[in-house]
């Protein structure tokens, strides 16, 4: 068999460009120190390319303030954990979405037994949002103090309309949280233009880094309290964690080899140029989302959103998404997801909670070759008995 086809870049890039694999390597063998910590040579330059990578990302995603404000967390878990966690008190109303992904609804319910009231704003299957009734919620008899959006779904692939949302929710003086995780890296992501206030995301999808590193912008003015406290290389007389950021939320040693990787990626990515790869996996989704869509006894459920990211989801009448996705590595070597990918609540909308769904999602390096192969292997698949 020839090599694999992987179509589940919205899950991990685990096909990466050669740099950043390179820049891993180099700094577990160069530097090996960890940022913020010691003053000898190889702490300095494990500094240094932690503030490089700060830089990279600021461009990357519009922010014009101090880079200082991107805290390095382990992943958009972390980081989504980190804001909501850190905003929102008792008697506080979240607003939240059925698209949202397990980081935000799980955080949620957790914070519901503490005295937040969470509402959540209801989704379609063609993945709409009702801005009527976002309006309603979001201002309600008591406003929102957070509203925490997904940039994109992760399930269906579409975008949001962030910038209609954050207008409603300034408006009432709410705090914007955007999960940035499958958006950032495939399509532009600009905290001004979108109107966010915090910006959570990670490293090991569209940025093409390792896992174990993300991050969290934080708006200069908005205050948000340290999830996790510890060491932070500095103000070691102080009782509380710095004020300071990043130092605010860095506690701990952090990730040097991933920081490493990351502004590895984000360097590649600035000189391809984020459009011209959505472009790409636009044409990509598109050859898909139709080949797809002719096989009898296939149903695709992700909408073709011109703004979205190339997210084909698609259930089978002959059998479980499981099942169809084992088959599909086995019998041809096509590497996809199936199941809930932690996110049920967009399941329940579709209506497939039971069972969930196939999910193919395209990346930097998939190309027309990979999806003509992915369309013929589930054909192949449903072909009469």
């Amino acid at each position: 068999m020839s090599e694999p086809v992987y179509l589940d870049f919205a899950a991990t890039a685990a096909v990466r460009p050669v740099e950043v694999v390179e820049a891993v390597t180099r700094y577990l063998h160069d530097v090996g120190a960890t940022p913020g910590r010691s003053g000898h040579a190889r702490a300095v330059e494990a500094g240094r390319i932690a503030l490089r990578c700060r830089m990279a990302l600021a461009e990357l995603f519009g922010i014009s303030g101090d880079p200082g404000r991107i805290a390095f967390q382990f992943n958009a878990t972390h980081a989504l954990n980190t804001a909501l966690h850190g905003l929102l008190s008792p008697g506080d109303r979240l607003v939240r979405t059925h698209y949202d992904h397990n980081s935000v609804r799980r955080p949620a319910v957790a914070l519901a037994r503490f005295g937040v009231e969470v509402v959540v704003l209801a989704g379609y299957e063609d993945g709409r949002i009702d801005l009527d009734e976002a309006r309603a919620l979001i201002a309600g008899s008591r406003p929102a103090r957070v509203v925490a959006l997904p940039h994109v779904s992760n399930v269906l692939g579409q975008r949001l309309p962030v910038r209609a949302l954050a207008d409603l929710a300034h408006e009432v003086g709410a705090v914007v949280v955007l999960d940035a995780a499958q958006s950032a890296g495939h399509l532009p992501v600009n905290v001004e233009r979108e109107g966010v206030d915090l910006l959570a995301f990670t490293g090991h999808k569209g940025l093409l880094g390792p896992q174990g590193i993300g991050g969290l912008w934080v708006r200069e003015g908005i205050d948000v309290r340290p999830l996790l406290r510890g060491g932070t290389g500095g103000d070691s007389l102080l009782e509380e964690m710095p004020e300071a950021y990043p130092d605010h939320l860095e506690a701990g040693s952090g990730n040097g080899p991933g920081i490493a990787g990351l502004l590895a990626g984000v360097e590649w990515l600035s000189r391809r140029g984020i459009e011209a790869l959505h472009r790409s996996e636009q044409a990509l989704k598109q050859r898909l989302h139709a080949g797809l869509a002719r096989i009898p006894g296939i149903r695709v459920r992700s909408p073709l959103d011109p703004e979205g990211v190339g997210i084909v989801t698609f259930t089978s009448e002959r059998m479980a998404a499981a099942d169809l996705a084992a088959r599909l590595e086995r019998e041809h070597g096509v590497q996809c997801r199936a199941g809930l990918h932690c996110a049920p609540e967009a399941h329940r909308v579709l209506g497939t909670l039971e069972e969930g769904a196939v999910r193919f999602s395209l990346g930097w390096a998939s190309t027309q070759e990979d999806v003509e192969r992915a369309i013929a292997a589930v054909a192949r698949l449903h072909e009469p008995l």
